[in-house]
């Protein structure tokens, strides 16, 4: 889900099914500012140890989905599928369109930092800010992108304002929306803009084909539950658009792309997104259900590793006619 300042857009239309199941388918301050930091970068890769993934230490606990190396690569992996269904845009917002001159970015939750350092190189004159709980960002980067570990939930400290806040991913992140808004309100620039990049947790289906008794339908409101719990509810996206309108911001737009759960649809360009979200899901589904099922619900490591292979199954189904809404 995108939220720049534009008028209001339909979500995509529902998707034909593909009946053919034969085949599977500048500076001087920046580079100072980048080098002081990097010593308190490296002290925070003391990750802790839990069930065979490595999860951040600083604040620890706040996010529930690790941070090694599968995972890294599972989020560069996701980046791409962003790309695909922004048809090869980082966003749709008016500081991402070509050829644009922006200020100064910040990229919330930048995770290994692949979308700052890509809007960095298509913007060299923006200063691009990367902030994230953990330390995952390479230490090498173009002198006009800065990674920060901190806690956005906390008093934000930039002192200069901002052109562009991206926000990607950040249900079950953040405990206090209306709160983690407002400050992205105040710290932009008048005229500044927000985009909230966001994946439903719970699949749709346009047919009734994914049911609550699904493996897969169960492990989603597992982890909503979890979520819950936690104190950091996944948020269904369209009370978001509420939540921006209540932090102040204005022409709000909406715009719901469809990521299927395999290769089920009939139109090329759906079948290929469920192609890549089908390995996005299947890379993914340990990282997203160990810490919740585990920590939330009392699940024994085994426990989770045996009820993901029903959800695997479930991924694969053609006969299921899922998808996320993004």
């Amino acid at each position: 889900m995108d939220m720049p300042a534009a008028s209001q857009r339909d979500a995509e239309p529902q998707l034909a099914v593909d009946e053919n199941h034969d085949t599977d388918d500048r500076s001087e301050v920046i580079s100072s500012i980048a080098s002081s930091s990097t010593s308190l970068r490296s002290s925070l890769k003391d990750y802790r140890e839990e069930n065979g993934r490595t999860y951040h230490t600083y604040k620890d606990g706040k996010y529930n989905l690790p941070n090694d190396e599968r995972e890294k690569d599972r989020l560069d992996f996701q980046h791409q599928m962003w790309l695909l269904a922004l048809k090869d845009r980082l966003g749709v917002a008016p500081p991402c369109k070509e050829n644009t001159r922006v200020g100064r970015v910040l990229d919330v939750g930048t995770g290994t930092g692949i979308w700052a350092l890509n809007f960095g190189d298509e913007h060299p004159e923006a200063e691009v800010y990367g902030v994230d709980l953990s330390p995952t960002q390479p230490d090498l980067v173009s002198p006009n992108v800065i990674f920060e570990i901190d806690d956005v939930e906390e008093t934000w400290t930039w002192k200069q304002p901002f052109d562009y806040i991206h926000s990607r991913i950040m249900t079950s992140s953040i405990g206090n929306w209306p709160l983690y808004l407002r400050q992205c309100y105040d710290n932009l620039k008048p005229g500044g803009y927000i985009e909230l990049q966001e994946i439903d947790i719970v699949p749709r289906s346009d047919d009734g084909t994914i049911t609550a008794d699904t493996p897969l339908m169960k492990m989603c409101t597992l982890l909503v539950e979890a979520s819950e719990k936690f104190g950091r509810p996944f948020m269904e996206i369209p009370t978001l658009q509420g939540l921006l309108s209540d932090a102040g911001f204005v022409d709000i737009s909406m715009i719901v792309h469809k990521w299927p759960s395999n290769t089920w649809p009939k139109d090329p360009r759906f079948k290929h997104l469920g192609l890549w979200q089908n390995e996005n899901m299947q890379s993914g589904l340990e990282a997203f259900s160990m810490a919740p099922l585990t920590r939330g619900h009392g699940w024994t490591r085994a426990e989770v590793e045996v009820f993901l292979i029903q959800v695997r199954k479930d991924l694969n189904n053609k006969a299921i006619h899922a998808y996320w809404p993004s």
